[in-house]
């Protein structure tokens, strides 16, 4: 791509050969090297020329050549110009004086652009300084006899030695200017020829267009930052040139040494040279922190499962840097204004006393990637997430193997669990909680050999099902945590955005369990066999009637994730068989033992679980059991009994045929209403709860719904599949109002589909008339089919709507075949949960505005990546990074009010100076020390550093032992300071010069314009970067 620079050169020495051996002809036109040198606005000009040479005789004519064609050269310079018109900056436009610190505060913007000198890109960008609108009202007025801004902003001190800004803003205190940069990264203008070229260029495109904004060209390596560039005004011009270096000549590592540089470029040809300003910048780093411990503790691993701490532990995240997460500690020391004939800087002596420097700021540098307990145990868990083995892989032979042939045949399970023997409840302990595992998994492996040992392991499952430790199980309930810092409304928001599982249940437990198992205990293996056994615990309790605790009451909450919604199912499904053993126990208990049996078989359905009835009965109360001897679900007997009982004439709903039957299933009399045909009151009967249901399981059943079609058939089908709930609360009303018609359960169903208004009737009198809705009134619609298929079936009798069985095997089937990948997914939300919720807690101590706006942030981003099922790893790990980020900065708080003793200030004043001082430091690139080394916190950065160099230049441990507050009274002596400046503070890292005068160039009468050098020395590198103006009115 380069080859553009060489071709074109190549065309410039042979056409100017050409040329040179036809000058003996005379008349010739001009030479295509003076054509190519024409200024574009010189075109009409070369029209002409090619005119005159066209008039010459045909015969001297063997070549037509179009002069007046644009070079490549040519093509650039317009390009060139044609950026900075769109840009609209042309002319000279004056803004408000810079406002001290403004390159840092203020907001800077950049525009880009991309032009090409034949097959060789270049990008252009505009950077510059947004100013206020009153600065733009002065735009339209150019003023011709004032300097462009830029030579104005030269001699600026208000900025100067800026912490955060372009290198260019740095070395020449600019507030606008246009770079023009290989577009490439690889790409580079080495040699000097392109240099210059780019220069004209630059230097032809500005004097064509009447920009005054600097315009600059980089040079070399892009890791050099070189540029070089132009800045012209109205009979003004100012060059830009740097320098740089590796090693430094002696001579220049000193002021003197500088200003002879400074004095000769500038070339002055007044015999008294005005006065130049100095600015001087020495940069000292702190780097040992040895003499301050580091005040994270590592994790007692032992204390986890240890008797002191106990189980709860597991339901704590850590939290702290492994490390100091502040590295370094930079301390810049500036004399601001200075002259020439103030201070000596050479290389014998040196006046540059940091501690008597006017200003001190100081910067910090933070560690790279510091390690974060927090962060390492999300990661940790993140990475499961990626893992393809199964439980089964990962622990060998599969310990569900003898389970699995046991419950091969649902029949046989289902016999096991309606044996007629009484279902024995053990006291509940950890060692029943665990004995089915352990005797599973000791037949294929040893004890030695398991993941978890048993301290471990029973410590965890005391932490989960805490009821194991009591003589009476709990209701199951959560227990609310009273030591969360945050409210319940908090706390509602954060888990109901993030689709977790609320903090103190049992999911959220499970997730720091296991989190901590992976990070801690056997990694991997550790949480299959964690899970492996949580899944034997969840089937012991469904098997012994024992509720899971940590689970909130209620059908499965579908704010929450997934496997906490299956929990809940299997909770439910728990209860509701709870209830009927319950049920069936105490109506067995109240007949005779030896007619127990009997009793069973000569009480009728109709005559069975009345004392349900005489207790009021609520919608969950009705003894059916899909498997049991004792009820009926559409068996022979049943539908006898049914036809016997007037099922029939039940159909047609008419009040003779049915006043014969027994009213069943009633819960209480309905306030006012009364049947309409007899006036009997009319009750509201038991039903049936409708089927609770995972968010998974109304999925599926949306999507056999919908695969129903649109057909007319269809979406009767989809009807009748819809009104399940509707068909049994018929029938329950049905049983509980004999004689009733759909008239009257609609009445109490959905009084809005009864219509009734006020008639006269016969005798003049004014009656209340009422009527089926039209939507009622639609021949074959569903309400009325189903009124006439509905039997009059008490609740209790009714085919379950739910059932509690087979949703249970589900569950548990669905539980025992995840992977610990897939329980890494549904788990994550609940540790990015628990993780924000201690990252909160933490943040309430340290009390860093900056943090709350973060965690605000992470908030925000979480609830929209994990609302939505599977989202993206790039996303998690953006979350994870958010975490990471915020426990690092408030470890970088803790070490840095560990190492200013912000806790140790006895003075509240001074106290809350140095922690507004800290929070700076997290928040601002650079801090201004108040008072310099004389106030309360410079006082402290010096004691650092003169322990830093007491421990490393002194061989004397008891001097390096010596108390700070004895060190400090020590080094505060004035006649000791002199003395020890030297030892106090190690050799600059950095020195930063800046020199700037007002002077005519290049003749005695020209106009007095400003000129500055800027000079950078560190340890393995030198710079120069000089702008030195001149007046071109007369050169």
């Amino acid at each position: 791509m380069i080859a553009a620079f060489d071709d074109f050169q190549t065309g410039l020495t042979t056409r100017g050969r050409c040329c040179a051996e036809a000058r003996p002809r005379p008349p010739l036109p001009p030479s295509p090297d003076a054509l190519l040198f024409f200024p574009a606005y010189l075109a009409p000009f070369a029209a002409l020329l090619k005119m005159a040479a066209d008039s010459e005789p045909e015969s001297e004519v063997f070549e037509i050549t179009d002069f007046t064609t644009a070079s490549e050269w040519e093509r650039f310079i317009s390009k060139i110009e044609e950026v900075l018109n769109d840009w609209k900056l042309i002319g000279n436009s004056l803004g408000k004086p810079l406002e001290k610190g403004v390159f840092t505060s203020g907001t800077w913007e950049e525009k880009s652009d991309e032009i090409s000198f034949a097959d060789f890109k270049f990008s252009v960008t505009h950077h510059y300084l947004v100013q206020d609108s009153t600065d733009k009202e002065g735009k339209d007025e150019v003023l011709e006899d004032v300097i462009p801004q830029s030579m104005q902003d030269l001699l600026c001190m208000n900025n100067d030695f800026p912490p955060r800004a372009h290198c260019l803003v740095r070395w020449y205190g600019l507030r606008e200017f246009v770079v023009i940069a290989p577009a490439a990264n690889h790409d580079a203008v080495l040699s000097e020829s392109k240099c210059n070229l780019l220069l004209s260029s630059v230097s032809i495109a500005l004097g064509n267009t009447g920009c005054q904004v600097p315009l600059f060209v980089q040079i070399h390596h892009k890791w050099r930052r070189m540029y070089v560039g132009e800045c012209q005004g109205h009979g003004v011009r100012t060059d830009f040139e740097m320098v740089h270096l590796r090693k430094v000549p002696n001579q220049y590592t000193h002021l003197s040494g500088l200003l002879d540089i400074f004095k000769s470029k500038i070339g002055c040809p007044l015999t008294p040279l005005p006065p130049v300003s100095i600015a001087i910048r020495l940069t000292y780093v702190l780097q040992d922190w040895q003499q301050y411990f580091w005040p994270q503790q590592p994790p007692d691993i032992d204390a986890l499962v240890g008797g002191e701490v106990g189980g709860l532990e597991f339901g704590k995240l850590p939290f702290g840097a492994c490390e100091d997460p502040i590295s370094e500690l930079h301390l810049a020391t500036t004399w601001p204004h200075l002259t020439e004939g103030i201070i000596v800087d050479n290389d014998v002596y040196s006046d540059l006393d940091p501690i008597q420097a006017p200003h001190w700021s100081v910067r910090v540098r933070k560690a790279d990637n510091p390690q974060c307990l927090l962060g390492d145990f999300v990661t940790e868990f993140f990475k499961i997430c990626r893992r393809k083995e199964s439980t089964d892989e990962i622990l060998g032979r599969s310990t569900f193997e003898e389970e699995g042939r046991e419950i091969a045949d649902i029949t046989h399970a289902l016999s096991k669990l309606t044996e007629p023997a009484p279902v024995p409840i053990h006291k509940l302990s950890v060692s029943n909680m665990v004995h089915t595992a352990k005797k599973k998994i000791r037949k294929h492996r040893g004890v030695e050999e398991s993941p978890l040992n048993n301290d471990v392991l029973n410590t965890i499952l005391l932490f989960l099902f805490p009821d194991a430790a009591s003589e009476k199980p709990l209701d199951g309930s959560s227990a609310v945590d009273n030591n969360n810092p945050l409210s319940e409304s908090e706390e509602y928001n954060l888990y109901n955005q993030f689709k977790s599982a609320p903090s103190d249940s049992l999911t959220y437990k499970l997730a720091l369990c296991l989190c901590m198992i992976n990070f801690y205990h056997g990694g991997l293996k550790g949480v299959a066999h964690l899970w492996q056994e949580f899944v034997l615990e969840m089937r012991f309790r469904w098997e012994n009637n024992f509720l899971i605790p940590g689970l909130a009451s209620g059908p499965p909450d579908l704010r929450c994730c997934l496997l906490h919604q299956k929990l809940q199912m299997l909770n439910c499904c728990i209860e509701r068989k709870k209830a009927r053993d319950e049920g069936r126990k105490t109506n067995t208990s109240d007949m005779f033992p030896g007619d127990a049996g009997k009793a069973g078989d000569q009480l009728g359905p109709d005559n069975l679980k009345d004392t349900d009835k005489e207790k009021g009965e609520v919608g969950k109360s009705w003894d059916s059991w899909s498997d049991s001897e004792e009820e009926f679900f559409e068996c022979l007997s049943d539908t006898e009994e049914l036809k016997g009982n007037g099922q029939e004439s039940g159909k047609k709903g008419g009040p003779k045929e049915t006043a014969s039957l027994k009213p069943e299933g009633r819960l209480h009399q309905h306030g006012k209403l009364t049947l309409l045909h007899n006036g009997e009151p009319l009750y509201i009967p038991v039903t049936q709860e409708p089927a609770p249901m995972t968010e998974d399981l109304l999925e599926e059943q949306s999507e056999v719904l919908a695969k129903l079609g649109t057909s007319a058939e269809g979406a009767h089908l989809r009807a009748r599949m819809q009104s399940a709930c509707l068909l049994s609360d018929m029938e329950s009303f049905k049983a509980a109002n004999p004689g009733c018609f759909l008239e009257d359960f609609v009445r109490w169903y959905s009084p809005r589909d009864y219509i009734e208004e006020e008639v006269i009737d016969e005798k003049g009198n004014m009656v209340l008339k009422g009527e089926l809705s039209a939507r009622m009134k639609i021949p074959s619609n569903m309400w009325v089919e189903a009124w006439e298929t509905a039997k009059p079936i008490p609740a209790r009798r009714q085919r379950r709507l739910f059932d509690d069985t087979r949703e249970a095997e589900k569950v548990l089937h669905y539980l025992a075949v995840q992977k610990p990948a897939d329980l890494a997914r549904h788990l994550l939300p609940c540790v990015i949960h628990a993780a924000v919720l201690k990252v909160k807690e933490e943040e309430n101590l340290e009390n860093i505005s900056l943090v709350k706006k973060i965690i605000k942030q992470i908030i925000t981003h979480s609830s929209k990546v994990l609302h939505f099922p599977n989202p993206e790893d790039k996303k998690l790990e953006e979350i994870i990074h958010q975490i990471t980020n915020v426990e690092a900065i408030i470890a970088r708080a803790r070490s840095l009010k560990a190492k200013f003793g912000t806790e140790k200030c006895e003075q509240e004043e001074e106290k809350e100076d140095l922690e507004k001082f800290v929070s700076c430091l997290l928040e601002q690139p650079e801090v201004l020390v108040v008072g310099a080394g004389r106030g309360h916190a410079g006082k402290i950065i010096h004691k650092l550093f003169v322990n830093a160099q007491r421990l490393t230049e002194s061989s004397d441990e008891a001097a390096a032992m010596a108390p700070p507050e004895e060190e400090l009274k020590r080094v505060s002596s004035p006649e000791e300071r002199r003395q020890n400046s030297v030892s106090d503070f190690p050799p600059p890292a950095g020195r930063e010069l800046i020199l700037r005068t007002t002077v005519p160039r290049p003749a005695p009468y020209s106009r007095a314009l400003p000129q500055r050098m800027y000079s950078v020395l560190t340890k393995e590198d030198f710079r120069l970067a000089g702008a030195f103006s001149s007046d071109t009115s007369f050169f």
